[in-house]
């Protein structure tokens, strides 16, 4: 089964941008995180958290890995890394989702992942200005996050539609779980006495209720 769900850390990486998506794939049993550096040094993000990478990039296993998820950050406007995109090519080639918010866009970006596949970014200026080679402008969608052909991208302001497009590409909760989470974590909607935690956890009474007011 492939269950490594594999998180790139960096120094200075928007932690925020991707912690809710990990927190929902982490409830998850058949789930494991991983967080993957470019060293075993511990870096620091950009919150000041410190945190110690379990593996570096060269150790991922690309056949047990069910997402890799790429958090946004200042490093990604600054250089690019060949032993990364040449890792996120191979991930794509085994039909791997690929996770990319904010800056990190530029990376699957210049890993040429962005031909003929919709996707968004911070603005399509911004891929322009960043990635000399991006020729994909007819196929940029202004919105918070979109999904196709395994490439999730967001923008850096669409956290909690990145996750919701994650969790939809992990199938982690039934289609009406889903919405309500999503209503739940963007809109403020909370549904009464209703839990979340794993796929077929909630309540169906109260689901159908919810239903008919949605």
């Amino acid at each position: 089964m492939k269950n490594k769900a594999y998180l790139l850390v960096f120094n200075g990486l928007a932690d925020w941008e991707a912690s809710l998506a990990m927190c929902e794939i982490r409830k998850q049993p058949k789930y494991d995180v991983v967080t993957v550096g470019f060293t075993r040094d511990p870096i620091v993000s950009m919150a000041g958290l410190r945190i110690t990478p379990e593996i570096r990039v060269d150790d991922v296993d690309i056949e047990n890995a069910c997402i890799f998820v790429l958090p946004g950050g200042d490093m990604w406007e600054k250089e690019n890394n060949l032993q990364l995109e040449d890792l996120l090519y191979r991930l794509h080639r085994l039909n791997v989702p690929i996770a990319a918010i904010c800056g990190a866009t530029l990376a699957v970006a210049r890993a040429g992942l962005l031909i003929g596949t919709h996707h968004t970014s911070n603005t399509k200026e911004y891929l322009k200005n960043f990635v000399p080679g991006y020729r994909e402008e007819e196929m940029y969608v202004d919105t918070l996050a979109v999904s196709d052909k395994n490439i999730i991208t967001a923008s850096g302001v669409g956290s909690v539609e990145f996750a919701f497009e994650i969790i939809k590409a992990l199938d982690i909760y039934t289609e009406l779980e889903k919405r309500v989470w999503f209503d739940l974590f963007k809109n403020g909607v909370i549904p009464g006495g209703m839990g979340y935690g794993r796929k077929g956890d909630f309540n169906h009474e109260e689901h159908e209720e919810h239903e008919e007011i949605i």
